[in-house]
């Protein structure tokens, strides 16, 4: 695997924030966060983590009007077009149109064709809540499972919400200004003690090390 200089890796992560600016999305986003390394003012990046807070589809945007089977939706063989992506958004990009096993449209996997450019060392989690109460769920869930892989890093800087970008995180960013303890105190803030907590960390370091390539992950909360 190959690290992201960090230029080049906060370049990344402003180029994914414009996307979601300026292009339809399979589906609304709400958040957008980096987390771990890239917020740690790291150089190199050993792996960008992004984080994406999306919303389901409700009302008239469900379905933008065009439903499946309707001539403007490409016949793809997904089902779900209209019901867990955007009609519209597959028409006009049926080449990031992804699915699950089950052969129904993944939002997940359709946002990360879409923002992820090749297969570098970029991560994408997409989740329905926000990252903070992410944070603190799925560490719950590894503590009591002992999956302490799972564990998300609480290091992050939202970039992006409800349409507005933060040019001041940007900027804090860029010159690697934020300033966190490390993963193991972070996660006994957090509410693990401080054996789990040391086991956790080097859990999570562990896996971005054995990571290859783009990746994502979809979550529901």
């Amino acid at each position: 695997m190959s690290d992201l200089p960090r230029d080049e890796a906060v370049e990344r992560v402003e180029e994914i924030v414009a996307t979601v600016e300026d292009e339809r999305m399979p589906v609304p986003v709400r958040e957008l966060w980096v987390s771990g390394d890239a917020a740690l003012g790291l150089d190199p990046v050993e792996r960008l983590d992004v984080y994406l807070t999306k919303d389901i589809l409700l009302g008239d945007d469900e379905h933008d009007g065009a439903v499946d089977g309707d001539p403007e939706v490409p016949d793809l063989g997904v089902e779900g077009i209209g019901d867990t992506v955007r009609a519209d958004w597959a028409a006009e990009y049926p080449e990031y149109v992804r699915a699950n096993a089950n052969g129904y449209a993944a939002p997940e996997q359709c946002l990360a064709a879409h923002l992820l450019d090749g297969d570098g060392p970029v991560h994408l989690e997409v989740c329905n809540a926000s990252f903070d109460d992410n944070v603190t769920q799925r560490l719950e869930g590894a503590l009591a499972r002992e999956t302490y892989e799972n564990v998300l890093d609480p290091r992050g800087a939202c970039l992006w919400v409800d349409g507005r970008r933060s040019e001041d995180a940007f900027q804090k960013l860029r010159n690697g200004e934020f300033v966190f303890p490390t993963l193991a105190d972070s996660l006994e803030m957090l509410g693990a003690d401080p054996e789990e907590a040391a086991t956790a960390a080097d859990a999570v370091r562990t896996a971005r090390a054995d990571a290859e390539g783009a990746s994502v992950r979809g979550d529901v909360v």
